[in-house]
């Protein structure tokens, strides 16, 4: 028997058990990490330690000017922690001398004072707290040595001048460098060079404080001074490394003269050791081991250098045991580290993903609300019979309620009076109802108040069709409501999916490039690949202004790029140096494949000046070229307005990204609710995709087109009805493959139609379009206009308009060098 109970044994309480120590150390580490950042920020314990250490450091042996701008500095910055300054500064200087400790308290007395003086003439005391330290410490530190000597003499003015200039500067610099110490912010901002450099000095002058410091005769100044310098070498580099061993050696000097051979003994370590940061730490320590060797047998050769290299090998071990988390917080404020451009790429990636998931929401909120007025419109759609019987109910509640013979004819008979009544109803719409004779005859037999039914029905039918167009034309607008949002919706995904995009490395293809130019003997700068994508290439080059003098960026490298890629490849964009002998920056980009080359005629009724044709050509962002015709009703002023507002409310629509089937839809919708009157447009539109000349030939009520392919004639027509004449259409989409050299003929039935004594207008037209001894567009649409002019005797029946385009190869300036196929 298997046992139960509380002796049951869980198969996954080992493995619980194993996960259990991870997460508890995790946990550990976790809390261990908050208590820190709350005692050293949250409790000011930093702020604490550097004002005990700059209350504690000086230089030129009596010179103090770091004590007060930092307690000015916290007490602009950090008001909540100024009590706390004041007795780490207090207790730093109490540990020196009196002498010092009178000097800060005086100091930051007469600030106090200067800030209340200041403040009584203005509100903006920030720019003027370096004055008012200035000013305190002038007069505190002539106060006090007067005090002391009885007198002052031209030496004292000196130095309390000087002392005080230092510590106006010292200003200015803690109170850029005091927040990146005590302020904890959410989002990572990397630091600016001047914040740096500020931020080094900070901590140059709190290492002062430990100038009398030793352990074990090892100085706690020279120990913490190289582990910092270690510590911008690894991070920063060799730049930053030397630069801190520059600014902390040259404050160290000034506190003890002794110490300045420090300054280049910290600055060449930095140097070695960003040099050798590729040998990662260890590389590092041995940069400043062999700079501290160097250093110190050059400046004494006799003197004992066991206590220098034991004090750099003391830094070193401090900077191995170093949590390798620490570094790389640190590299994240420094601009041009690999953990500050990693770290800038994943923000941008968290923007990037926010940003497309805010769209792609977006772009299901209009789905979701095209969905729901689209289904609403058709719910509409599928009430109309209901709504009949409704009507036929009101007919009779005003008739056969009062009739005595209403329980026979509605509870009896029912079918056939409903019969009756949707008949006469049917007939009374079409207009029939007086010469249906027959049945006029049998409803007056049948029922005893026929002529007031029927009288009733034709006065209420004409209001019940009204109501009937006006929801039609409700339920139309839903229905371009909700094709409109889902072609946003659409264009809204496609950017999304844009935006997800990274920049691919293309390292091999850019050496590729960069080699097979210098085997030509081009000079190149660098080569920075963005996209390699058949009929997207987006290549960017530097190459030097001399050597673009006469074009060599159109004559050969792009020929030369068009060989390696095998894709014609032409000059983008071009930026000249602004020097001499600098570089010039050249965007290099795909050709489209194919371009076309239009010509067109047009001509208004009786000669007139305006024609209701109206035509346009567009070329899209998307790689692609509208050819269109649009032609109104009628002719004249009010046919061109027609015509005209719809291709502009095509174009418009198109060259925001929406299906151009879509685009028809809406503008079909728009153009059977903006009127009540009865105003059609025909649209005849050719997409061709400039990439591989496909073609696409939407044609709404128009005549057919044709494309003339050496000695054939290709016909293409689509049977739909104009826009504006039913709300709710298909529309039917023609593909057809173009190939390099058709010629495409787009017309009106003004030309179409226009031949006089012609039966069959297709064979007519074909038969001129076959003669054709040109293939220059703009001579084939006069050709075709002035034969259909000649058919009439130079008489003009109506609008008539030609759009001809022909496809051909694009070919840039200078033909590919094929030279590098081994490097495609």
């Amino acid at each position: 028997m298997p046992r139960t109970g509380k002796n049951t044994v869980n198969p996954n309480s080992d493995l619980v058990a194993m996960n259990r120590g991870p997460l508890a150390l995790s946990r550990w580490t976790s809390k261990l990490k908050t208590w820190v950042e709350h005692v050293f920020f949250r409790w000011g314990f930093v702020i604490a330690l550097v004002g005990f250490l700059l209350g504690r450091a000086y230089i030129l042996t009596n010179i103090l000017p770091f004590a007060l701008p930092f307690f000015a500095a916290v007490y602009i910055m950090k008001r909540d922690k100024i009590a706390l300054a004041f007795l780490a500064v207090m207790g730093g200087a109490f540990t020196v001398s009196i002498e010092n400790t009178t000097f800060t308290f005086a100091s930051i007395f007469m600030f106090f004072i200067y800030n209340i003086v200041f403040g009584r003439f203005t509100t903006k005391t920030v720019g003027l707290v370096p004055f008012q330290v200035f000013l305190s410490a002038l007069t505190a530190h002539l106060s006090v040595v007067y005090f002391q000597q009885g007198s002052l003499i031209l030496y004292d003015v000196f130095m309390s001048t000087i002392e005080a200039g230092l510590s106006f500067v010292l200003t200015m610099i803690f109170l850029q460098s005091v927040p990146l110490l005590t302020e904890r912010k959410g989002k990572q901002q990397s630091l600016e060079t001047e914040e740096i450099v500020c931020l080094i000095i900070l901590l140059a002058s709190v290492l002062t404080g430990t100038t009398d410091w030793f352990l074990y005769h090892l100085s706690i100044q020279h120990i913490f001074t190289r582990y910092l310098v270690l510590l911008a070498a690894y991070v920063a580099g060799a730049t930053i490394g030397s630069t801190v061993g520059v600014v902390t050696g040259l404050i160290l000097s000034l506190a003890n003269v002794a110490s300045l051979y420090q300054l280049s003994l910290l600055a060449f370590s930095g140097l070695l050791g960003g040099l050798l940061k590729e040998g990662k730490r260890i590389g590092v320590g041995l940069g400043l081991l062999i700079g501290t060797s160097l250093i110190a047998l050059y400046v004494d050769k006799q003197a004992d250098i066991a206590v220098t290299l034991l004090e750099s090998v003391v830094a070193i071990i401090m900077f191995l045991l170093t949590p390798k988390f620490i570094m790389e917080k640190l590299a994240k404020f420094v601009p041009g580290t690999n953990e500050h451009s990693t770290d800038q790429q994943q923000y941008l990636r968290r923007m990037r993903d926010v940003t497309s998931n805010k769209i792609t929401q977006f772009a299901n909120v209009f789905q979701a609300l095209s969905g729901s007025f689209a289904v609403y419109g058709y719910v509409e759609e599928e009430d109309q019979e209901k709504e009949a019987d409704i009507f036929l109910s009101g007919i009779t509640a005003k008739t056969c309620q009062t009739c005595f013979k209403r329980e026979q004819c509605w509870a009896v008979n029912f079918d056939k009076t409903y019969d009756y009544l949707r008949e006469i109803m049917q007939e009374t719409q079409e207009g029939t109802l007086q010469r249906n004779t027959k049945l006029m005859r049998e409803w007056d037999k049948y029922c005893v108040r026929g002529t007031r039914v029927t009288e009733l029905i034709n006065q209420e039918l004409f209001h019940f069709y009204n109501e009937q167009k006006l929801k039609k034309q409700m339920m139309e607008g839903r229905r371009l409501v909700a094709e409109q949002l889902l072609g946003v919706s659409k264009v809204m995904e496609d950017f999304a999916k844009e935006i997800q995009r990274e920049k691919e490395n293309h390292q091999i293809q850019e050496e590729q490039i960069l080699e097979a130019f210098r085997e030509f003997g081009i000079e190149i700068g660098h080569v920075d690949i963005y996209c390699l994508d058949q009929g997207n290439v987006d290549i960017e080059m530097t190459i030097p202004t001399a050597s673009n003098q006469r074009g060599e960026c159109e004559k050969l490298l792009a020929p030369m790029l068009s060989d390696i890629l095998k894709e014609t490849i032409v000059v983008k964009l071009e930026e000249p140096s602004q020097y001499p002998n600098g570089y010039s920056n050249v965007c290099f980009g795909s050709a489209k494949t194919f371009s076309i080359d239009t010509g067109l005629a047009t001509a208004a009724k009786g000669g007139g000046l305006v024609s209701g044709d109206s035509y346009s050509t567009m070329e899209l962002s998307i790689g692609k070229y509208a050819i269109a015709i649009s032609d109104g009703m009628g002719n004249g002023e009010r046919a061109h307005r027609e015509s005209k507002e719809t291709l502009k409310l095509l174009q418009k629509i198109l060259q925001s990204g929406i299906d151009e089937t879509i685009a028809i839809k809406s503008i079909n919708s728009i153009l059977s609710l903006r009127t009540t009157e009865e105003i059609f447009t025909t649209l005849d539109l050719a997409m061709i995709d400039l990439r591989d000349a496909s073609a696409k030939f939407l044609k709404i009520g128009s005549t057919p087109s044709f494309v003339k392919r050496g000695d054939r004639v290709i016909k293409i027509e689509a049977s739909n009805l104009p826009m504006g004449m039913i709300q709710d259409f298909e529309v039917d989409v023609v593909s057809e493959q173009l190939k390099m050299g058709d010629i495409l003929i787009m017309m009106s039935d003004g030309i179409f139609e226009g031949p006089k004594h012609v039966e069959n207008h297709e064979m007519w037209m074909k038969r001129k379009v076959k003669e054709l001894q040109t293939e220059d567009p703009q001579e084939i649409a006069d050709i075709l206009m002035e034969e259909v002019i000649r058919s009439r005797n130079g008489f003009i029946e109506d609008d008539m308009t030609v759009v001809v385009a022909k496809v051909d190869k694009t070919m840039p300036k200078w033909a590919t060098i094929p030279v590098f196929s081994k490097q495609a």
